[in-house]
């Protein structure tokens, strides 16, 4: 595949499912994945000697099989020293450590190694099995994308995001906030049963309710003929769904306890096993009053354990966090100065926002108002990114009259600032800035020939930096020397289209003048960038050799489905000579089950796969056509292959 695809891609990259979308002849498309599914698993699993990706992976945890990592969204730009990582440690099955300066490493064993990864370096491997699986839908090769993140992604998540992105190959184009691309997706009535834009005739505001798998985002949009103006946005980066699984789970356990004196928390694997089983009630009790959580042989004997969990104690057990949730709705309609009732529609993303109890609620906030059923709780984010990024592309290919006149303008989502005396924390740039901005503020010494100052950055709402979130440091050196409060040091906020900050000071005295431009902390230096890079492509073998096995797997149990469903539906018992045909199909599917993951030569693969389509071929034919005159050809060993 040597031909570039000139446009790009729109990759929603979530916590617990990912989406990849097109912009193409003037249709949004979702691409499918190997499996067919319009959604992927953000699950990594170091296996064997295979590095398996979505669906596969995803089936691992299920089994609670060591090796597996997910959950990367919520580590990403994190130090592993905060609460949030220290929490959510204790219930993942694989080890998270400290590295320098106190980022977040996860260890993992893959083919006799102890390898310590970055979440970069997960996600990474998310989006470059996305990127594989767009290149095979547009049959080119893959080199743009725009990518989101919740709008409360900070400085530091979001360029560990782009970082992730170049470890996969891929050129960010923009960073959106996944509540924008929504509202996008929305607006221009893509991804709904009309197909009508919204904000055409008039302006209207909108709320985007995005509760993800692991992000909690809620933005206020004002939609007016092409323009996505972000008047407020309020969230949090570490609440979404798996803490309703979480919550589950928790409850469960003490049930375990309480009535067999098991320990869960004991047996990492079973425990797994248990969360699985907890995400799938609490998906099934969105359509259903009661669920049975069944779990086979955790009991002692190895029987089953079974208890029945209504839509009710999920609702109890949850009641406090959905509070939360509504609780941020109103702090982004105070902060964006609307009433509920001036909003036009509540439009639901991700798949927690499917939680009958929450819709519930939110109902009752807006005064009974509809909520808005028009787009894909799962595709619109990854759609409205697919449509930014066509608008970037400027590809020919991308061109449409839909997107001729968008203009997408979002806002930061915390206040950004300097320390200056006593930890007070001196707001540059307040929350709800619409970027791209730039703000400039003058500062001076606070002693007597003071020579050098350092500028401590900081992000966050309360009046004291110990508070907030510290982004990074540096210091400007070779100040004129002078009376204190007689230096001029201006300081440059910037803040780009994908939300990504720049800090520049400068000291101007007889005409001089010295500038340093931040680098934060959390960002990558090009060797740490370029050891990633040389990682994945050490990588790249058995990646390539994977996607061959799982695109042979799929083809052959394809043909074995079929070839079974013929024989099932034929009005007469087989003949001898079908029977004959069809002897090796036992073989097959057996070669296929417990055989083809131990092939490390992809010639191998081919020629073995190329002679078992051969004979599905042959099997396929006569048994839809009932012809008795082909000869048989048979492998040496009489149909075995």
């Amino acid at each position: 595949m040597n031909e570039v695809f000139d446009g790009a891609i729109g990759i929603d990259l979530g916590t617990t499912f990912s989406c990849v979308a097109v912009l193409l002849n003037d249709q949004v498309q979702v691409i499918p994945n190997d499996q067919g599914n319009r959604t992927t698993p953000s699950c990594v699993a170091f296996h064997a000697d295979d590095v398996l990706v979505g669906d596969a992976a995803k089936n691992l945890v299920a089994r609670g099989a060591p090796g597996i990592v997910y959950d990367a969204k919520r580590m990403i730009g994190c130090r592993f020293s905060e609460k949030s990582i220290q929490e959510d440690s204790r219930r993942w099955p694989f080890t998270v450590k400290a590295g320098e300066q106190d980022r977040v490493l996860i260890e993992v064993d893959f083919k006799g190694e102890k390898l310590s990864l970055s979440p970069e370096q997960i996600s990474s491997k998310v989006l470059e099995y996305l990127k594989h699986c767009a290149e095979k839908y547009i049959g080119k090769r893959v080199t743009k994308a725009v990518i989101t993140v919740p709008a409360y992604f900070n400085d530091a998540q979001r360029d560990r995001t782009k970082a992730a992105a170049a470890i996969a190959g891929l050129e960010v184009l923009r960073i959106v906030n996944e509540p924008t691309a929504a509202a996008l997706c929305y607006g221009l009535g893509i991804g709904s049963g009309t197909g009508e834009q919204q904000g055409k005739e008039k302006a209207i505001d909108v709320v985007v309710f995005d509760f993800g798998g692991g992000t909690f985002d809620v933005s206020v949009i004002t939609i007016d003929a092409g323009s996505f103006a972000v008047r407020a946005t309020a969230g949090d980066t570490h609440l979404g769904g798996q803490d309703v699984d979480s919550n589950l789970l928790k409850y469960v356990a003490d049930n375990l306890m309480a009535q067999h004196n098991i320990n869960i928390h004991e047996n990492t694997r079973q425990l797994a096993k248990l969360r699985a089983a907890c995400e799938k009630t609490k998906r099934a009790l969105s359509h259903s009053t009661s669920e049975e959580l069944v779990m086979d042989g955790l009991l002692p004997g190895g029987d089953e354990y079974t208890i029945n969990i209504s839509r009710a104690k999920l609702e109890e057990l949850n009641a406090k966090l959905f509070d939360q949730c509504i609780a941020v709705v109103q702090k982004a309609l105070k902060d964006a100065a609307i009433t509920p009732e001036e909003i036009a529609e509540v439009i639901l993303v991700g798949g927690s926002s499917r939680i009958p109890k929450l819709q519930e609620k939110l109902t009752a906030l807006f005064k009974g108002k509809k909520l808005c059923g028009a787009v894909n709780p799962d595709e619109a984010v990854a759609i409205g990114a697919a449509v930014q990024g066509s608008i970037l592309s400027s590809s020919p290919e991308q061109q449409s009259a839909k997107t001729a006149d968008v203009v997408l303008m979002d806002v930061v989502p915390l206040s950004i600032g300097v320390e200056v005396d006593n930890g007070k924390f001196d707001v540059i740039i307040p929350r709800n800035t619409t970027i791209p901005y730039k703000a400039v503020k003058e500062y001076s010494t606070v002693e007597d020939y003071q020579q050098d100052v350092d500028i401590v950055v900081y992000e966050g709402e309360r009046p004291l930096t110990k508070h907030n979130h510290k982004l990074g440091e540096f210091s400007l050196e070779g100040i004129t020397r002078a009376k204190k409060g007689v230096p001029t040091i201006n300081v440059t906020f910037s803040v780009d289209a994908d939300g990504l900050l720049t800090i520049t000071a400068t000291e101007a005295a007889a005409g001089k003048s010295k500038s340093l431009t931040v680098q934060n902390s959390e960002r990558l230096s090009d060797e740490e960038m370029s050891q990633m890079i040389e990682m994945a492509k050490k990588f790249q073998k058995e990646d390539s050799l994977q996607v061959v096995k799982e695109d042979t797997r799929h083809t052959l149990e394809g043909l074995f489905q079929e070839i079974n469903t013929s024989l099932a539906t034929m009005k007469q018992p087989p003949s001898a000579k079908l029977q004959k045909r069809v002897k090796f199909l036992p073989h097959g599917e057996d070669w296929v089950r417990e055989k083809l993951d131990h092939y490390e030569s992809v010639r191998e693969i081919n020629e073995k796969a190329d002679k078992i389509k051969h004979l599905c071929d042959k099997a396929l034919k006569r048994a839809q056509t009932g012809v008795e005159r082909v000869p048989i050809e048979e492998t040496q060993d009489g149909g075995r292959v």
